[in-house]
């Protein structure tokens, strides 16, 4: 779809993890290069985008799940405590970015090859890749949870906090598990993950999402 902004992007992406050999035009590819740097200068991030290069996963997941990706960021910066959701956050704009471009994406935390990865941004601390390109399939929904079982609000819920939260649902979150809360009070809002080692990511995904769903003019992070 031609000029599709952000908000529609984030119902029409999916995670795809197999993909056709069609090559990603050049003017796309200068696209999402500077939508790179504009994150990581932004966020102080060292994310990379790989072209034509077969080295994210090894040979097992190569047969069995990653088919096809030759094009894929490293998600990378220096290793300090919000790392994780910096990059987090910044993925989601970039898989969101690269939708409107008429690619897919998959966002993997645990099955790439991080010992091959890690060589090609050497003194940064790696947490994941998403792969990119033109999907063989457009992906399906995920399964999700319902609005009640991932947020709360104290008193009437306003339609701002009911958009995020639906948005949020549609971040993809490691492993699947949307293992996230949000609380909401008046116009402040607060996120919880408990997901383990993707717990920074996850909430840095889910965040980019509420945001995008609610619209940052209408609350304030707490």
């Amino acid at each position: 779809m031609e000029n599709m902004s952000m908000r529609e992007a984030m119902h029409e992406r999916h995670t795809v993890r197999r993909y056709t050999d069609k090559a990603i035009p050049a003017e796309t590819m200068e696209k999402l290069r500077g939508r790179i740097d504009d994150n990581n200068k932004k966020y102080d991030l060292a994310i990379r985008l790989m072209v034509d290069d077969t080295n994210a996963f090894n040979a097992a997941v190569k047969l069995v799940l990653a088919k096809g990706v030759r094009n894929y960021f490293i998600l990378a910066g220096r290793d300090v405590p919000d790392l994780d959701e910096r990059l987090g956050y910044s993925s989601a704009d970039l898989m969101l970015y690269a939708q409107t471009l008429g690619l897919n994406t998959w966002w993997v935390g645990g099955t790439f090859n991080r010992k091959k990865v890690s060589v090609m941004v050497p003194d940064v601390k790696v947490i994941g890749v998403v792969a990119v390109g033109y999907g063989a399939v457009q992906g399906i929904p995920h399964k999700t949870k319902t609005s009640e079982e991932v947020s709360s609000y104290k008193g009437e819920m306003p339609d701002w906090f009911r958009s995020g939260v639906d948005a949020a649902l549609l971040a993809p979150t490691a492993l699947a598990k949307q293992a996230f809360f949000i609380r909401g009070e008046g116009r402040t809002v607060s996120i919880t993950c408990e997901n383990g080692i993707f717990s920074g990511a996850d909430r840095g995904l889910v965040k980019y999402h509420f945001e995008l769903g609610a619209g940052r003019e209408n609350f304030e992070w707490v």
